[in-house]
């Protein structure tokens, strides 16, 4: 049976149709269940969904937790360091809707099955998508023409080779915040876990780099949710941010805090 794209995490049809069976979350999971939900949009495409607002004590409390460091150099960084798209594994957390290709398809996989608009499939037995009528990927960053400044239409994508599975928290960046002093395990942890990692247009994946929040944040609705997941990735990790990183996360989360207010 393939996997759909059409769900909501812990939906009883979904759950029912896989044989899962619910894992029990870890405290940090359940304390992140308060402000971040996975669900999906259901029939509203992307550019239709309204931006996803953090909860103000929530995120800006957790940005008070960060520890302050200035970052560390490239030096002996690799990126093979941190093996990504590895065969899926619960502790990834992508949670029990997943069960049926743990150990079969990999976490970008997981992650273009999770983000996928519409009529999105997928085959736990090849890990091939198939995409019906309607169905595809919607950037979610944006990319800024620099030509006139604005932001341009959210790419659309229908085959899955033409979408990057990207970290929010980029591998080089993680590795100056304190990773490469970490451990094989944890980096694969940081590398896979479901709330490190997006669907993305190349060429806006590209433009983030890897940079931090002081000198890139998505242009687009996703900018809030971007934020409120960088910061839980660097707290659940103990990765460090630099002052002006820190900055730019409070004045973000401040910012997307009163556009919520506004509404």
């Amino acid at each position: 049976m393939a996997v759909s794209a059409r769900w909501t995490v812990g939906a009883v049809v979904g759950a029912a149709a896989l044989g899962v069976v619910a894992c029990q979350p870890s405290s940090f999971e359940d304390t992140l269940g308060e402000w971040f939900d996975f669900t999906d949009t259901g029939s509203l495409t992307p550019e239709e969904a309204p931006p996803h607002y953090p909860d103000d004590r929530g995120v800006l409390a957790l940005i008070s937790e960060l520890e302050m460091a200035a970052e560390s150099t490239m030096a002996d960084y690799d990126r093979s360091d941190f093996p990504h798209w590895e065969r899926l594994d619960p502790r990834f957390g992508f949670g029990a809707t997943y069960t049926a290709i743990e150990g079969r398809c990999t976490s970008r996989d997981a992650v273009l099955l999770r983000d996928a608009t519409g009529d999105v499939t997928l085959d736990p037995d090849t890990c091939d998508f198939a995409v019906g009528p309607g169905g595809g990927w919607l950037d979610q960053y944006g990319v800024i023409d620099r030509g006139t400044g604005e932001l341009r239409d959210y790419k659309w994508m229908t085959n899955s080779s033409d979408v990057d599975a990207e970290h929010i928290v980029a591998l080089g960046e993680a590795w100056r915040s304190g990773a490469s002093e970490m451990d094989l395990e944890t980096r694969t942890l940081i590398a896979n876990d479901a709330l490190n990692v997006v669907i993305s247009d190349p060429s806006a994946n590209r433009s983030k780099g890897d940079q931090d929040p002081s000198t890139y944040l998505p242009p687009g609705n996703f900018r809030c949710e971007y934020v409120e997941r960088y910061t839980q990735v660097k707290v659940k990790y103990g990765l460090t941010v630099d002052p002006d990183e820190h900055s730019a996360l409070r004045s973000a989360a401040t910012e997307c805090i009163t556009k919520r207010e506004l509404e």
